[in-house]
């Protein structure tokens, strides 16, 4: 049963029970291979030169004028440099690192300076644009129709209530007090039908 337990559990996983001389070798060989694969692994990486302090320095100033390929091998060249030992790493590393990662660069740039003041003046233009095309209309519109003055609407109130419309809670109800129909400033000059008698 024992025997499975060690099958069962990952290799470098430690086990609490007392083993018998089969299970000791067993335990040896799986810490003898995760050793091993741990100096692999530390190999793997320990190949991987550091990079020269020309390439990284004034990073800062360089890296927008940097054409896209060559962003992108100095960046996998530095993440492959992040994945041994930070402490193996230069300082000028670290801050190119860095800086690539949340630098003001690209999506997180600074705006240009004068920026709002441009904006400022863009919109004061286009609300000044959109003030001329007003006033312009307004001036070649037709009259407003003539029932937009308050006697036709007063007339339209009385016609209402002598044909009784909505008897409940319209102008022909009892006891109504609001304005009925009548919207309009009152205006000087005869009726629109009177006019043309």
């Amino acid at each position: 049963m024992l025997r499975s337990l060690y099958r069962a559990s990952p290799s470098c996983a430690p086990i609490r029970v007392h083993p018998t001389r089969i299970q000791k070798q067993s335990l040896q060989a799986a810490t003898t291979t995760c050793l091993v694969e741990g100096r692999q692994h530390q190999r793997r990486y320990a190949g991987i030169h550091a990079i020269s302090n020309p390439t990284l320095a004034g990073i800062e100033k360089r890296w927008e004028g940097m054409p896209p390929q060559e962003q992108a091998d100095l960046w996998m060249a530095l993440r492959d440099r992040m994945k041994t030992d930070w402490h193996e790493m230069t300082l000028q590393e670290k801050k190119a690192a860095y800086w690539i990662a949340f630098g003001p660069h690209g999506p997180r740039a600074l705006p240009p300076p004068g920026e709002g003041r441009q904006i400022f003046w863009y919109t004061m233009l286009g609300v000044g644009v959109s003030a001329v095309i007003f006033v312009i209309i307004r001036q070649f519109a037709r009259p407003p129709p003539k029932t937009m003055n308050a006697q036709y609407q007063a007339l339209t109130n009385e016609y209402l209530k002598n044909q009784k419309t909505e008897p409940i809670t319209g102008v022909s109800s009892e006891g109504y007090v609001g304005k009925g129909m009548i919207q309009s400033k009152p205006t000087k000059g005869p009726l629109p039908g009177e006019d043309e008698e």
